[in-house]
């Protein structure tokens, strides 16, 4: 029985106008304007890779171990493996000390508006030394950086788990995406920590009723280690590799 895809919104595609347009602004600082002959040969790399939607301009087999060892897998998503790979190793080690990944929720910081130092944050660092003293470790996880620090963010959740559990990834493939310039998401960095941890701490406020826009995100983005497809090649890749191997 034929598998019905639900489609029918608009196009997205940006023309080469509009996509140089959205590149130079992020461009305004007057800094800038001596380098306009070395930001259009930016551009036009940048463009090359947007109009053939190279997602993962670097990639390398998947090696041993996966369902198709030479499906060719991007490297962010191999380093990201190997780090949670490490990390269970550390969680698991009876030698090792045990420890707490210590979360401040909080959006607010001093570095940026409203320039000054959230509860939340406070709050954590009163923790942070009890559980010192009780011979735990403790990993600092502060999410106020994702609106104070230049290349931290979290990009959303796509929801792929909503349409087969195959398609989530664990880690997370869906980015980076360096066509759509969807790049310095936090998350594989995030990741170790939680699966390094024993115990999970999480000081937050409440936004509007809602847990605030960084926790959020971060919790969405956790969903592919609750049962993520580890082996990312996609089974049409493998069936296609299967027909041409005995073909």
């Amino acid at each position: 029985m034929p598998i019905d895809i639900r489609k029918g919104m608009p196009a997205t595609e940006l023309s080469r106008e509009e996509f140089a347009l959205r590149i130079r602004s992020r461009l305004i600082d007057p800094a800038f304007e001596p380098l306009n002959k070395e930001i259009d040969a930016l551009i036009s790399a940048a463009w090359d890779g947007y109009s053939h939607s190279r997602k993962s301009p670097r990639t390398a087999k998947a090696g041993p171990g996966y369902a198709d060892p030479d499906y060719e897998l991007a490297t962010d998503w191999i380093k990201a493996r190997a780090d949670i790979d490490e990390a269970q190793r550390r969680h698991d080690d009876p030698s090792a000390v045990k420890r707490v990944l210590l979360i401040n929720g909080s959006s607010r910081s001093e570095h940026t508006c409203p320039g000054e130092m959230s509860k939340s944050y406070r709050l954590c660092k009163v923790a942070e030394p009890v559980l010192t003293e009780h011979g735990l470790a403790v990993d600092l996880l502060d999410l106020s950086r994702l609106t104070s620090e230049m290349g931290r963010q979290i990009h959303p959740c796509k929801s792929c788990v909503s349409t087969a559990m195959p398609l989530c990834h664990w880690p997370c493939s869906c980015y980076p995406n360096y066509s759509l310039q969807q790049t310095d998401d936090w998350m594989n960095e995030i990741y170790p920590l939680w699966v390094a941890a024993h115990g999970i701490m999480i000081v937050t406020p409440v936004n509007w009723y809602q847990a605030p826009t960084g926790l959020k995100a971060m919790i969405d983005r956790l969903v592919c280690a609750d049962g993520g497809n580890a082996d990312p090649p996609p089974p049409t890749a493998r069936r296609q590799r299967k027909r041409k191997r005995s073909s």
